[in-house]
């Protein structure tokens, strides 16, 4: 899977979805930290790329309505240190078939993971 981490993410997770066989850039790589979240999510779907953030402004369902894009993680823990972080996103990407979310609007909870498919 082609996967683009937002800057709010901690670059060790890069390395940890590479090991998973994924292949993986970065906000920080292509220098686009401290850029507007259009310009992120414009070199993410000209990347054709899956992007994984924090950022809660990717939540607008209408702005990124599923089957419209390259597909997005949006990660909401209530304690979102690095090692949380990374301990949540290695084991959802370990245990579910990350391959099936394109075009998808996934939020991952402490509780739960919720997947948004497009529309048929």
């Amino acid at each position: 899977m082609r996967i683009k981490l937002d800057e709010n993410l901690p670059v060790r997770m890069a390395r940890m979805l590479a090991e998973c066989g994924h292949d993986v850039d970065t906000v920080h790589q292509e220098g686009l930290a401290g850029r507007r979240d259009k310009e992120i999510w414009e070199a993410a779907q000209q990347g054709r790329r899956f992007l994984v953030t924090q950022d809660l402004d990717f939540s607008d369902r209408r702005r990124f309505a599923p089957g419209t894009h390259c597909g997005l993680l949006l990660v909401r823990l209530r304690e979102p240190g690095r090692d949380a972080l990374l301990r949540a996103v290695r084991q959802i990407f370990q245990s579910e078939d990350v391959t099936a979310w394109q075009g998808c609007v996934v939020v991952l909870t402490d509780r739960k993971v919720r997947i948004l498919r497009p529309r048929t």
